[in-house]
């Protein structure tokens, strides 16, 4: 006989359901220890062939790809033998990424703009990965890979134009500062919309398989987005018809305020996302250059012989607030940042050259004044356009332009209207 509908049958045998809400293990004032974060020895990863079945190596998904030692020395089978001269180059870049992120830092606070997002101590991911690939793969990033277009060569004035919307910037004043979209240099336009970006990669690298082609696409966002259903999306679509596409998730430990764990990092690691949809996973250790650019270029080759996409973790932190307008303070504890047992990325890429003989602490010196100087004098190339407030901005109905391939009716009235206004008042539309 069955129970009656809405008699609710007591079991007092079972305990009462209870939720598990993530916490953060330091909050401000706390001493930090991370000992309990696991990191591998460095060239423990086995580095299996790029055509090898992803069920194959799901290990990777959960340890660590690591090649710089605790002598600065490269080790391990992913060892990406790169010249001393490429090393130098890669140092370079992520120096300049640091000094341009300084300075553009110094210039919000000076109200020169509204907004800035620094990548401190987050340069490896970004400036490795833009070494790893072809100049002619499309990127497809989130809002802290400015690396990738200083390692492809943009112009800083270019990206400084762009952060005070001035009467340089090539986007009109239209994005959010720091928010790029630059063509020339494969660098997809940013979208303040979480991961976003990542089902358009994978449109764009099937469009290029479909076509033939032999460019692959390279995608970025932070692990909190890894929550959003654009990355479950995309990442079905990839897996589906082995879109030759690298997904990116940078795990600097804090999305905003909210710590990984909100997004699932108590669970498991964000590389083993890639195990559920059976595609490539990798953990990589996201302070080692040289690590970055040896997983990149294992997916790049992956995506380009058609064995299908890779999903990289970068495990590393996010040193510094999430962008001008966050206060880290007030949420996670001081400590953190000195802490974090990975290191710098570029005091350790700069250990390995020195201890390889390739450099030497004055020639890093002189190259960190020199980034410095060659930074600062793009920012007054910048400025002579203007910066914030300064009323040299973009003409008011330069607002119409660039938005549709063809302005509809609609917008071509309101265009009108704005003219008509503007020749019978007999003065020009207040621009600032």
């Amino acid at each position: 006989m069955g129970e009656e509908p809405g008699i609710v049958h007591p079991r007092g045998n079972l305990p009462p359901l209870s939720l598990h809400v993530p916490e953060p293990k330091f909050r401000p004032g706390d001493a930090v220890d991370f000992a309990d974060v696991p990191i591998p020895p460095a060239g423990a990863a086995r580095r299996p062939d790029t055509a090898e079945p992803a069920r194959d190596f799901t290990e990777l998904a959960y340890s660590m790809v690591r090649v710089l030692d605790e002598n600065d020395q490269a080790v391990g089978t992913w060892n990406p033998r790169l010249s001393p001269d490429t090393l130098r180059r890669m140092l370079r870049h992520m120096a300049t990424v640091r000094a341009f992120d300084e300075r553009m830092f110094r210039a919000q606070r000076q109200g020169k703009t509204s907004f800035y997002m620094k990548s401190l101590g987050e340069e490896a991911v970004a400036v490795a990965a833009a070494h790893a690939l072809d100049a002619e793969d499309m990127c497809f990033p989130s809002y802290r890979q400015q690396g990738l277009l200083i390692a492809r060569g943009c112009p800083m004035v270019d990206m400084m134009n762009q952060i005070y919307s001035n009467t340089g910037d090539k986007l009109q004043g239209k994005q959010l500062p720091i928010m790029y979209s630059e063509k020339r240099f494969g660098f997809f336009s940013i979208s303040g919309n979480l991961t976003t970006q990542y089902p358009q990669a994978v449109g764009w690298a099937m469009a290029s398989a479909s076509k033939g082609d032999t460019r692959i696409a390279a995608t970025w966002c932070g692990e909190g987005s890894t929550a959003e259903g654009d990355f479950h999306s995309a990442l079905t679509f990839a897996t589906v018809y082995r879109a030759p596409v690298i997904f990116n998730v940078v795990n600097n430990q804090w999305a905003i305020s909210s710590f990984s764990g909100f997004a699932g990092a108590e669970a498991t690691t964000f590389a083993a996302r890639a195990v559920g949809y059976g595609i490539a996973g990798l953990r990589v250790d996201g302070n080692d250059a040289l690590a970055v650019y040896a997983a990149t270029a294992w997916a790049a080759e992956r995506a380009r012989t058609n064995a299908g996409p890779t999903l990289i973790e970068h495990f590393t932190y996010r040193t510094e607030g999430h962008s001008t307008s966050d206060d880290p303070t007030q949420y996670r504890s001081a400590g953190e940042p000195n802490a974090w047992p990975l290191g710098d990325p570029i005091r350790r890429l700069k250990d390995h050259l020195v201890a390889i003989g390739e450099w030497d602490e004055a020639r890093q010196a002189d190259m960190d004044r020199e980034v410095a100087e060659q930074v600062k004098a793009a920012q007054k190339e910048a400025e002579k356009n203007g910066v914030l407030g300064h009323g040299l901005r973009q003409p008011l109905d330069s607002l119409f332009d660039g938005v549709f391939e063809e302005m509809p009716w609609h917008l071509r009235e309101q265009r009108q209207m704005m003219i008509d206004e503007e020749t019978a008042s007999g003065r020009p539309w207040d621009r600032t």
